[in-house]
């Protein structure tokens, strides 16, 4: 699928940023996502490899969210480190399109600022700390992306991620939900959870080659 095939379902402004880094066809996710449902609202689990295009499903989502819709977005990470990663990909994408916030701070505080930014990338443990707040800007979410949303499964992060997503989707009848991930044991059972629809491919921009080292020497198959 070629990038002016959805020109029509993307904010002109992003349609612009995509064509001024050279892109022309989207990754066959990419592809997916928009046959799928992305740009009507649909909920989707996004299971491809590395460096497969999945943050760019999650951008076209936010900013037709944002741009579009009117909306806030929200930004999930499992970790700070990432977290201030994204912002700083983000701002120097988008900053000049819409307001973007880091929010990975102090956990008892309600980040009443907030209210005045489109797009909010937070941890999970941050964000239901938000919620527990009842900050009322909550209620202006359209979109969330939850990335490694794989660590539903983890011990440690598992539990808070999942009660957030579920008070998200409680609270907010009409907020569509992106799952990303590189490694969900279970997809089908995650994605019927999520009420979303599933995007699977195995496509990989470098290909990948298995084999077994032994003596300093590496035996591909």
């Amino acid at each position: 699928m070629e990038l002016k095939e959805i020109k029509e379902k993307i904010p002109a402004e992003i349609f612009k940023v995509f064509a001024n880094e050279g892109i022309k066809e989207l990754r066959p996710s990419q592809a997916k996502s928009a046959e799928k449902g992305l740009f009507d609202r649909k909920n989707l689990l996004v299971c491809t490899p590395t460096a497969s295009g999945k943050t760019m499903i999650a951008e076209m989502a936010f900013a037709k969210t944002i741009m579009e819709r009117g909306e806030k977005a929200v930004y999930i990470v499992p970790l700070k480190a990432l977290a201030a990663e994204k912002h700083k990909e983000f701002k120097k994408k988008y900053g000049n399109l819409f307001r973007i916030a880091l929010s990975i701070g102090d956990l008892d505080s309600s980040d009443s600022y907030l209210a005045e930014y489109d797009l909010i990338i937070s941890t999970s443990e941050k964000m239901d700390s938000l919620l527990r707040h009842h900050s009322p800007w909550i209620r202006q979410i359209g979109c969330v992306i939850v990335d490694e949303i794989h660590l539903l499964n983890d011990p440690g992060r598992g539990p808070t991620l999942e009660i957030l997503i579920t008070i998200l989707r409680d609270i907010l009848k009409d907020v569509q939900i992106i799952g990303l991930s590189a490694t969900v044991g279970n997809p089908q059972a995650l994605a019927e959870w999520l009420n979303a629809e599933l995007v699977e491919d195995d496509w990989r921009p470098v290909t990948l080659h298995k084999g077994v080292y032994l003596n300093g020497e590496v035996d591909f198959d």
